[in-house]
C-alpha cells in the first residue's frame, strides 16, 4: 500500500526489510509469497532489478529507514504490518521485529494504532466485497 511514494532506493530497501519480515519465523508461507509478489507489482519501476537477495543486514536496513522522512517511515511500517496480518500465523518473532522497527523509526503508539486500523479496515473491506460478490 502506497509503496509508490517511496523513491527507488527506498523501494529496494523496503523489499529487503519485507523479506526479513517473512523469513523471521522460518520459511515464507504461500500467503506471504503472494503478498511479496503483489508488492513487487506495485513497485513496477524496480521489479526487473530486484533479485530477492538481501543486500544488507536487517539492522543496517532498519537504520537506513530511521533516517528517512516520516511519510516513508509510515509507509514502510504500514506495509510490514500488512504483511504480518495476511496470514493467521502472527507470532512472537514477527511482533518483536515490528516493535524493534517501531522504536527505530520512532513511530508513536498512536500512529501505530492508526496504521494497524488502516490494515484492519482494508482487510474488512476486502472480505465484505468477497461476500457481496459471492451472494
Amino acid at each position: 500500500m502506497f509503496l509508490s511514494l517511496l523513491n527507488r532506493k527506498e523501494m529496494l530497501k523496503f523489499l529487503d526489510l519485507a523479506i526479513y519480515m517473512v523469513d523471521i519465523d522460518g520459511e515464507a508461507t504461500d500467503v506471504e509469497k503472494r503478498v511479496l509478489t503483489k508488492m513487487m507489482a506495485e513497485l513496477d519501476q524496480i521489479k526487473d532489478e530486484y533479485s530477492f537477495r538481501l543486500t544488507d543486514t536487517a539492522e543496517n536496513t532498519i537504520k537506513f529507514f530511521s533516517d528517512c522522512n516520516p511519510v516513508v517511515k509510515n509507509v514502510v511500517y504500514l506495509n510490514l504490518v500488512f504483511i504480518t496480518m495476511q496470514d493467521d500465523l502472527y507470532n512472537t518473532s514477527e511482533l518483536l521485529f515490528l516493535e524493534k522497527i517501531q522504536k527505530a523509526l520512532k513511530i508513536t503508539s498512536e500512529k501505530r494504532r492508526e496504521l494497524i486500523s488502516v490494515v484492519y479496515a482494508e482487510r474488512d473491506l476486502r472480505e465484505k466485497t468477497i461476500r457481496i460478490l459471492k451472494n
